[in-house]
């Protein structure tokens, strides 16, 4: 049966205020020049469903949001991207989630973060709008997501399978009590998509094979972990593939592991064979690494392609 989206992304939407290149806050109040800054749509939900959308699948955007000005940037940003928006709350007296992102010249970035409304979302009644009616279903950015995390994830990933969904999953800010939550979701996954550094910490393991595997035995049908520089690592019980990273100039690292989910989800969507959707995603992660903000670098589906094939490898 046809879905009426490619995907759902359910999970954490922040506005993202960054700047560009900052090598020290000025001491007091004194005055120091950048040479770039952004506002931007961003978070594990956010950022994954500009580039999905940006790289030209459906989009069905499920979030939450305050009732301050960030708000009406958050809205109308995608849906000037194409994303339908029918799946968000706007909460009465609570603010917009948040952060502020002084990028480092290496591309590191330290942040400061509001939680705000990301903490009080609960996902919409059916009555609403059918946040299962799609080919991928993505829940992004447990960990930051104090109603949401717990059961009521578990029952969301559960019924997206009930439903015939592709489920495919990530987090942000992991701590190794962050694994009591991940516990129960990981039957109901079938692309677990964190980062190395996330993952390891959860499952107090360090080497890529042996993380991978923890979360298998877990439950996960494909595990896949980002590393960076070096690429990712995807793991099932039948496959083991290396993709390794790009050979870019590293502006800012934002987003980039949400990029990479993006790729990913599109991969699927369009039918794209395993290896050739791991390395679209390296592709979408690493054209993010090369600008500002979660966004840059993804022009559309095709330029992507090209990039794609035109790039080194390291």
């Amino acid at each position: 049966m046809q879905k009426k989206y490619d995907t759902t992304v359910l999970g954490l939407y922040v506005l993202d205020i960054l700047g560009r290149p900052v090598s020290k806050i000025p001491e007091g109040g004194n005055l120091a020049y950048i040479e770039e800054l952004r506002l931007t749509v961003a978070g594990t939900a956010g950022g994954t469903v500009v580039d999905c959308a940006k790289l030209g699948v459906s989009t069905l955007g499920v979030g939450a949001v305050g009732d301050d000005e960030k708000a009406d940037f958050v809205i109308s940003t995608l849906e000037k991207f194409g994303v339908d928006t029918s799946g968000f709350e706007r909460l009465k007296g609570i603010p917009t989630s948040s952060t502020i992102l002084n990028i480092r010249p290496n591309g590191e970035r330290p942040a400061l973060h509001l939680r705000g409304a990301c903490d009080h979302f609960l996902p919409p009644k059916k009555e609403k709008v059918d946040i299962f009616d799609c080919k991928v279903f993505h829940l992004g950015g447990t960990g930051l997501l104090k109603l949401l995390d717990g059961q009521v994830s578990v029952d969301l990933l559960k019924e997206a399978k009930e439903r015939g969904c592709i489920t495919t999953w990530d987090l942000i800010g992991a701590t190794e009590e962050t694994i009591d939550i991940v516990k129960p979701l990981l039957p109901h996954i079938d692309y677990f998509m964190p980062s190395i550094e996330e993952a390891s910490i959860m499952c107090g393991l360090s080497q890529p094979e042996d993380v991978a595997k923890f979360y298998l035995d877990g439950g996960v049908k494909n595990c896949v972990l980002t590393m960076g520089g070096e690429g990712s690592l995807f793991m099932s019980e039948k496959d083991k593939i290396v993709t390794p990273a790009f050979d870019i100039k590293v502006v800012d690292t934002t987003g980039c592991g949400d990029a990479f989910d993006a790729g990913m989800i599109v991969g699927l969507v369009r039918d794209m064979d395993l290896e050739t959707s791991l390395k679209f995603a390296t592709t979408t992660s690493g054209l993010v690494a090369t600008g500002l903000g979660s966004d840059a670098g993804i022009v559309d589906f095709n330029h992507t392609i090209e990039k794609m094939n035109s790039l080194k490898t390291k």
